[in-house]
């Protein structure tokens, strides 16, 4: 069992720049792929951005393409998202997910999720 834990969201003006950390717990993440996955109010969980066990191969939505770099520590057993030049668009609680497969763009492919954290971007 693998349990993950969300942390950095917040409140930031558009423009602005947040760095979430996903660390997880119980196994090592050295073995899957990991992503980050939003939901805004009234809308569906969408795919945000993934990379693959080993860092090798990273896969964005448009949405964050030039403005969002995922990353992961495996030997910290942690993975982030920096976000940069935030957008009032981009409010939406993130989740974090690990996957044991190889990296899909999917949710229904996630094994694992972390409760959320709160991203809120202000114009």
């Amino acid at each position: 069992q693998v349990q993950l834990v969300e942390s950095g969201g917040g409140l930031v003006q558009a423009g602005g720049s947040l760095r979430l950390s996903c660390a997880a717990s119980g196994r090592t993440l050295s073995s899957f792929a990991v992503g980050w996955f939003r939901q805004a109010p009234g809308k569906e969980r969408e795919f945000v951005a993934g990379i693959s066990w080993n860092g090798g191969k990273t896969s964005y939505a448009d949405s964050g393409k030039g403005r969002f770099t995922i990353s992961r520590d495996n030997a910290q057993n942690t993975f982030y998202l920096q976000m940069n030049n935030l957008k009032p668009e981009d409010t939406a609680v993130y989740y974090c997910a690990a996957d044991l497969s190889r990296l899909s763009r999917s949710a229904e492919h996630f094994d694992y999720w972390g409760q959320g954290t709160q991203v809120t971007v202000s114009s």
